[in-house]
């Protein structure tokens, strides 16, 4: 039930906010036409094409010495004739139906350009995802069964040193050292296919595909082990030292019956549960640099183009899917621990 408010609250937020920052796209525009192009003029309907010597009054830097009428024309193609509150609500009414309007400068719907770019999004995220749960979870496993060795000790270190470099800056190491920088040049720099994909038989595409998906996904993982790996470690710890397990191995079951056979699965109910959560922090901290980087066409560098250019439209309507995926995400995560473990009841919990 606190979906749709929430989702309202953060889109209003973020929606006045960025309306009254300076430079806007009316702004954008006039700076395109006082820096002499030609064709920008030519996109507003009905406006005069050439500026007029005099000064005028305006809200806007830098428009001095041009037509009111050219300025009247550009605020109306932009929506920004009408008042600020009359925008909110019309944004408000066409989200409920999904409606997400028109790039301001690329004059296509934003609903096509989010569903170009969202496979490439979730597609990084996953692959993420699937590369750090299937080294933390059997890494945290280990790490429980010789708490205190030096193969704990160790492991620690490294998955810690990780986590603390950054993604965005390993993933300029990695552009360094193999991706044709001062080093090898072993993989693509940039893009998700090469350009004679199409060409490819279907083995050469999906080859093609993870060639260029390697440095991507590894500076996005590098630092996602630490969390996992101690959770798992820790999850394992907590249960190997209740009674059952005690009976069980009392009773003369193998070690690795008791762990894989006992412990495993109540072990990884918060990890497996946790896992859309894991997704949501994937997509919306580390991937957007590093679609940045490697020129990825997802949603992180698409919206990143559309804050430098201001396209108002671009930039609500990724807010308002990236949104929407955290909080339907947040709440599969509640579901999954309902699935995982029956004695969990949300409705007779005690107040």
């Amino acid at each position: 039930m606190l979906l749709f408010p929430t989702l309202v609250g953060i889109i209003t937020l973020n929606f006045f906010i960025v309306q009254l920052a300076p430079g806007g796209p009316v702004d954008q525009m006039i700076a395109t036409i006082m820096g002499q192009d030609t064709g920008a003029s030519t996109r507003i309907a009905g406006a005069q094409s050439g500026p007029q010597t005099g000064s005028i009054t305006t809200q806007y830097a830098g428009a001095q010495g041009l037509d009111p009428e050219l300025i009247k024309a550009i605020e109306k193609q932009f929506g920004f004739d009408k008042p600020l509150h009359e925008r909110y609500f019309k944004m408000l009414k066409d989200y409920l139906v999904f409606d997400l309007g028109e790039s301001y400068f690329q004059n296509r719907p934003v609903l096509d350009l989010i569903k170009e770019r969202l496979p490439v999004s979730i597609s990084l995220g996953l692959w993420s995802m699937l590369l750090v749960y299937l080294i933390s979870i059997p890494m945290g496993v280990a790490k429980a069964v010789r708490d205190g060795t030096r193969f704990d000790a160790w492991t620690s270190g490294m998955i810690f040193v990780g986590y603390a470099v950054p993604s965005f800056l390993f993933a300029v190491f990695l552009i360094v050292l193999l991706a044709g920088g001062s080093y090898l040049d072993l993989f693509p720099l940039k893009g998700l296919t090469s350009n004679n994909f199409e060409d490819l038989s279907l083995f050469g595409k999906v080859a093609d595909y993870f060639w260029h998906m390697v440095l991507p996904v590894t500076a996005l993982t590098i630092g996602g082990f630490a969390t996992l790996t101690m959770l798992t470690k820790n999850s394992f710890l907590d249960e190997i030292s209740k009674q059952y397990v005690l009976t069980a191995r009392a009773k003369g079951i193998n070690q690795k019956r008791v762990l894989y056979g006992h412990v495993f699965r109540n072990a990884m109910l918060i990890v497996i549960a946790g896992f859309p959560a894991a997704l949501v922090g994937v997509l919306f901290t580390g991937a957007l640099l590093i679609e940045v980087i490697f020129s990825l066409d997802g949603l992180g560098l698409l919206g990143f183009e559309a804050v430098l250019r201001r396209d108002y439209p671009i930039m609500f309507g990724t807010l308002f899917t990236f949104t929407l995926i955290g909080l339907l995400l947040t709440l599969v995560g509640d579901i999954t621990y309902t699935l995982v473990d029956p004695r969990i009841d949300f409705e007779t919990r005690e107040a």
